[in-house]
């Protein structure tokens, strides 16, 4: 039987798969997180339990409305998002003129409380979410299986973040987004109403976080403790990708998946740090991040 580096193929790509799907959802979150923190300004470390918010959206639909996975991943980001409106307006707005850490410290107080509530109701154990009929089964590729709905979680994950870096980046919608960040009061001056366009920034970047908990709750069970255990690595991708860089988050969230995964493969004791580790090396060398710019 054949090997690559004394790996069967088989096991080399299926670890390298399942770093492409963490990477998917990597990228997803991470580009919510920039998204907010560049046009914001705010580190929203409520992020991963608006992650596991859409997880259990999906999860409440079907089993208290039967309403099934495809409707789910439409109105579940659009729950999460209104639910991110409202936060936004009631309390985030109050702190844009305050330090950072204000931000930081309120949104890990509500990342909290919506946990704590969900635990409170559905305890610490995984709560199963069905594939879709249309996504069951898989592809035999010769070299290996490529399970239907992971490859669909792969293509959707890549049409989300390269639409939303397209929109952003070569859009007028985008230009005046990143205007208002820079200078509001004159983009307020064209007659653009900013304050109107931050809400609705917060609540889009939010909704990313709501999309990926809808895409991950068929392949991880839904649980109120799923967004603790991914926060802190996607917080790594976003400081090596630089905080703020819309491209530095996506293509550090691939990447980094799939350097976990041939971790796993060549070694796996180091595959839990090996992030951090990189985290550490890019600060060294360039504070700022890979994408990022020295403010």
């Amino acid at each position: 039987m054949s090997t690559i580096f004394g790996i069967p193929p088989q096991a080399l790509f299926g670890q390298l798969l399942l770093g492409l799907i963490n990477g998917s959802f990597y990228a997803l979150l991470s580009l919510g997180l920039a998204v907010i923190f560049g046009m914001l300004n705010v580190i929203n470390f409520a992020h991963g339990a608006l992650y596991m918010l859409g997880a259990f959206v999906a999860w409440l639909l079907l089993t208290m409305a039967g309403i099934g996975y495809w409707w789910a991943l439409l109105l579940a980001p659009l729950v999460v998002g209104a639910f991110g409106v409202i936060l936004e307006k009631t309390l985030l707005s109050r702190l844009y003129k305050l330090d950072h850490l204000y931000g930081l410290l309120l949104t890990f107080g509500l990342a909290l409380i919506v946990e704590g509530v969900f635990r409170h109701f559905y305890g610490v154990s995984g709560q199963p979410y069905p594939i879709p009929d249309l996504l069951r089964g898989g592809q035999n590729l010769g070299f290996m299986f490529l399970p239907n709905y992971r490859g669909w979680v792969v293509v959707a994950s890549l049409v989300v973040c390269l639409a939303t870096w397209y929109a952003i980046e070569r859009t007028k919608l985008g230009a005046y987004l990143r205007a208002a960040t820079e200078n509001p009061v004159l983009v307020q001056a064209f007659g653009i109403n900013v304050p109107l366009m931050i809400t609705a920034t917060y609540g889009f970047g939010v909704a990313l976080a709501g999309l990926a908990g809808v895409l991950a709750a068929p392949i991880y069970q839904v649980s109120p403790l799923m967004g603790s255990n991914l926060i802190i690595v996607v917080f790594a991708v976003v400081v090596i990708g630089g905080m703020g860089s819309i491209l530095g988050a996506v293509l550090t969230g691939y990447g980094l998946g799939l350097l976990e995964g041939l971790t796993k493969v060549f070694y796996p004791e180091a595959s839990n740090i090996v992030v951090f580790v990189i985290m550490a090396v890019v600060l060294l060398i360039k504070p700022a991040g890979l994408f990022g710019r020295e403010r």
